[in-house]
């Protein structure tokens, strides 16, 4: 049976440490297993909250995209484009939320080929439900304040630009 780490392990500090011995200093190996770590923490938080919806996050991230729309629906494209995520992604996504009876299909009139989603008058409810919830637990961030929220998203806009989520300007 493994042994319980102490509390006051941190095992990131310690692989860091290795990783100076063997390699020499490298931060962005801390870095980048900091993220990786705190992304873990904070999907199963957010996930956790939104579960009892019937939802995922990025499911839930869905709804939200579809609420911002001045219609309530969206090509499928867009919302791909929107989210940043795989067009296979966006039709699983639409079709669970479709099968939950939170969003609805139809064709698209101004692109035969495209498909519009649009959300339903529950999947606008289970959105406002889901919201009040993950604002009351600060989406997992309730260890920081608003200054350091704001500080975590100016850090991490130059590595999305680098990699072309958005141009500056």
């Amino acid at each position: 049976m493994p042994k319980p780490l102490s509390l006051t392990f941190d095992p990131i500090a310690r692989a860091d440490e290795l990783w100076k011995q063997r390699w020499g200093s490298v931060p962005s190996m801390a870095a980048i297993t900091s993220i990786m770590r705190a992304h873990q923490i904070l999907l199963a938080e957010v996930d956790a909250v939104v579960k009892p919806y019937g939802l995922t996050f990025a499911r839930y991230e869905a709804l939200v995209l579809l609420t911002f729309s001045k219609r309530g629906e969206l090509p499928m494209s867009k919302i791909g484009e929107r989210l940043m995520v795989h067009p296979t992604s966006v039709t699983n996504t639409v079709d669970r939320l479709m099968r939950a009876g939170l969003v609805a299909k139809r064709p698209n009139p101004n692109d035969g080929r495209g498909t519009l989603a649009s959300i339903t008058d529950r999947g606008r409810e289970v959105c406002e439900a889901a919201t009040r919830d993950l604002m009351a637990m600060d989406f997992g961030f309730g260890a920081y304040d608003d200054e350091e929220c704001r500080e975590i998203f100016a850090l991490l806009r130059p590595l999305r630009v680098a990699a072309g989520d958005f141009q500056e300007g």
